[in-house]
């Protein structure tokens, strides 16, 4: 039990998914010049199986997560809580807008993941010969399923985001009425999140198959790829983080950047290494605080940027991954699938509040531009090898997004205090019994 425990620290488990990386690498370049045909198969079926697991799970948490995210926005309540609420969701919306287009501008000029074709198998081809593509007509034709049951045998994934939108509002809709059903649909998200949580924990292995897979059938050109991805999403987010919010912040909220950076830098630095913005909720609320942002509004927008707002893991990130997984798979996107791109970053994070991850805002988008499943699963598994070098900037961004919003939306409705602002930046506190001092 105490090697489970460290195995599923977040520093030991994503040094163990990168070591599972240079391993495969490693075996793929030898199975391929050493010409070891039963190393290249054994890494092949490692890679299938994984990708099998995740697979059956992007159904029904694509399913669960919206008809859930949505019948929790129950949850806003109140006169001024609504109207507070209201434009704080709007300023979520609108940078991440900014942020998804951003995101989508860099994979288009920059393409990554072109260069390497990945051939899917044989099921995958029939699937996606079989799914029109570019033209509204072609979505309005893959959207509206003729067949409910239909849509989730056969993996109609963005039918099923059509099927659990409709029955999330019409549960939102019911209420009480609707509570044992939505009850239920909690309990069966919670499920399937434990069970991709349990599939994950074989990540290394999975790891190790796809990329070895890779070289073994690709060689040395997989790593530029991969480095094209990490640079896209890197290049994309550090605009967002210094550039879209400082120009927010000095011509809108009227603060100066420096200020906002000098206070906030504890909490995007802690946010970059721990890789969760749950674990830097306490120090991005008090950075808040710290920036004169009134503290029962900080309370109530900061908790919920966590959950809704994620420049990050779901804006910048799933449209430069999607471009990057399409691109490898030779797919060629047509208008309709970056407007959905753009779609479920400005709307997924809200409609999916409190489940919103990278995980399901990267499914969610995919299934919205109507790939395979297997596509998607092969496409999410290999972009999980770097993840922990993507999570670290993306989490970074967050953060400071979830700090700038309230700060904008405080001054917009006279709740921030220059006085405080302009204060001398100090450590951030951690509010509550025991409160000490976060080093910065």
């Amino acid at each position: 039990m105490s090697f489970i425990r460290t195995y599923t620290k977040p520093k030991v488990f994503g040094v163990t998914v990168l070591a599972a990386l240079v391993l495969g690498a490693l075996a793929g370049w030898l199975a391929k010049t050493a010409e070891l045909s039963w190393l290249a198969t054994t890494l092949s079926k490692i890679g299938d199986v994984f990708t099998s697991l995740l697979q059956f799970t992007v159904i029904p948490l694509v399913f669960t997560a919206i008809v859930v995210g949505i019948t929790s926005l129950r949850r806003l309540g109140g006169a001024r809580a609504a109207r507070l609420g209201g434009k704080t969701v709007g300023w979520f919306a609108l940078t991440s807008l900014i942020a998804v287009l951003i995101g989508l501008v860099i994979a288009i000029v920059f393409k990554p993941g072109s260069g390497v074709q990945v051939t899917p198998s044989e099921a995958a081809v029939k699937k996606l010969a079989s799914r029109e593509g570019g033209s509204w007509d072609a979505l309005l034709d893959n959207l509206v399923p003729s067949n409910l049951f239909s849509a989730f045998t056969d993996g109609q994934v963005l039918q099923v985001v059509f099927i659990a939108i409709l029955v999330g509002f019409a549960a939102y809709a019911l209420g009480d009425k609707a509570a044992p059903f939505v009850t239920f649909t909690r309990s069966a998200f919670d499920l399937v999140q434990k069970i991709v949580g349990w599939i994950v924990l074989f990540a290394p292995i999975g790891v190790f198959g796809l990329l070895g897979t890779a070289f073994a059938t690709y060689g040395n050109s997989f790593v530029q790829p991969l480095f094209s991805l990490i640079a896209s999403v890197y290049g994309g987010t550090l605009l967002v983080l210094f550039v879209v919010y400082p120009v927010l912040l000095r011509f809108v909220g009227r603060v100066s950047p420096v200020t906002f950076f000098s206070k906030a830098w504890t909490a995007i630095q802690f946010a970059f290494v721990s890789r969760s913005s749950g674990a830097t909720l306490p120090l991005s609320r008090q950075t808040a605080a710290n920036l004169g942002v009134d503290a029962d509004y900080a309370s109530f927008a900061v908790p919920l940027g966590t959950t809704t707002k994620m420049d990050g893991c779901a804006a910048v990130y799933p449209a430069i991954a999607t471009v990057f997984i399409a691109n490898l798979f030779g797919i060629q996107l047509g208008l309709w699938q970056y407007v959905a791109i753009v779609a479920v970053a400005v709307f997924g994070a809200l409609a999916t509040a409190g489940t919103t991850g990278w995980f399901t805002m990267l499914t969610l988008t995919l299934g919205a531009v109507n790939l395979p499943p297997e596509v998607i699963a092969t496409g999410v598994a290999v972009v999980y090898a770097i993840d922990p070098i993507l999570d670290m900037v993306r989490t970074a961004t967050n953060v400071a997004g979830q700090i700038t919003v309230p700060v904008l939306v405080a001054r917009s409705e006279g709740l921030l205090d220059d006085e405080v602002l302009n204060a001398p930046s100090e450590p951030p506190l951690l509010s509550g019994p025991g409160a000490t001092p976060v080093p910065a």
